[in-house]
């Protein structure tokens, strides 16, 4: 088999956490072939699976939180988004919210892996969105959604918010008057923890174009609920942020317990920036991404 269709593959799957059905979509081939292209990269050496000792993880966990700043770090020994969940329960679990609590939820790929993977039980929370609807039709952005399966999961009370994330003045002063959605957006200032993903940045991607400008788009490394920041976590504001119907850069600042949900090496720069920003103030992440990172922390001390 063509070594290209092996690297391409080993990395759908072992990089970007893509299951084996959805990699076969994507390359349009069987699911067959796709067990035989990563067993074969397997045989070959393109993939190489290490069995981490669980010291060294809580080690590297350890170092990330000393060079980011960072109340707690939680790494998956794993490459894929759905085994961030249990190292996100541990951190719910350990922060003993009480009925009453109230917990955000973002949005992104990582944020809907961990909550179809699960979360734990916290009897008597509120669970509302970070941010309002995006319009976009794919899964990683339907956050009512991730509210409604979260609240199941946890116990709680699941609170919709049904406003786009982007209003103008108008409807935002219309908004702000409706009971309901007032009610909601005032939870944003009561929030005890919040499951977030950190965003990278790519110029052009579809669905992300917010009018920057050229020298404000060179330095952008990501964003958290679309507050992008650059890697020193300097915030970039774009055209019209005013009218972003999002919990804010301060009151995340505020949360006791944020935690940003990223992996994979490519997100290492958009996890610094996070970090730096303040809006996050714990990690659960991945292996690959966590060396990177500690690559990129290292190389700035030198």
């Amino acid at each position: 088999m063509s070594r290209a269709l092996m690297h391409t593959a080993a990395r759908m799957h072992y990089l970007d956490g893509l299951s084996q059905v959805e990699v076969s979509r994507r390359m349009e081939v069987s699911t067959a072939t796709v067990s035989r292209l990563l067993a074969q990269a397997r045989e070959e050496g393109i993939v190489r699976i290490e069995v981490i000792d669980i010291e060294e993880v809580g080690e590297l966990g350890g170092r990330l939180a000393a060079a980011l700043g960072l109340k707690a770090v939680r790494v998956s020994e794993a490459g894929r988004a759905a085994t961030l969940a249990p190292e996100v329960g541990t951190l719910l679990t350990d922060a003993g919210l009480a009925p009453g609590g109230v917990v955000a939820i973002g949005w992104g790929r990582a944020v809907q892996s961990v909550v179809a993977a699960g979360l734990p039980p916290c009897p008597g929370v509120t669970i509302v969105p970070a941010m309002g609807g995006v319009n976009e039709t794919e899964g990683h952005f339907q956050i009512n959604e991730f509210v409604r399966s979260a609240a199941a999961q946890m116990g709680g009370v699941g609170q919709l918010l049904h406003a786009p994330s982007i209003v103008s003045r108008k409807l935002s002063a219309l908004l702000e008057q409706d009971p309901g959605i007032a009610r909601l957006i005032g939870l944003w200032d009561e929030v005890d923890a919040a499951i977030l993903g950190i965003g990278r940045y790519e110029r052009g991607r579809a669905g992300i174009d917010m009018s920057f400008s050229e020298a404000q788009a060179e330095r952008i490394v990501g964003d958290v609920l679309r507050h992008y920041f650059d890697a020193e976590g300097r915030a970039i504001r774009w055209p019209g942020q005013e009218n972003l119907l999002s919990i804010n850069e301060e009151q995340l600042r505020r949360v006791p317990l944020c935690i940003g949900v990223a992996h994979g090496r490519e997100k290492a720069e958009a996890i610094v920036g996070a970090a730096r920003s303040g809006m996050v103030n714990a990690l659960v992440t991945d292996m690959q991404a966590a060396t990177r990172i500690l690559e990129l922390v290292e190389r700035e001390d030198r």
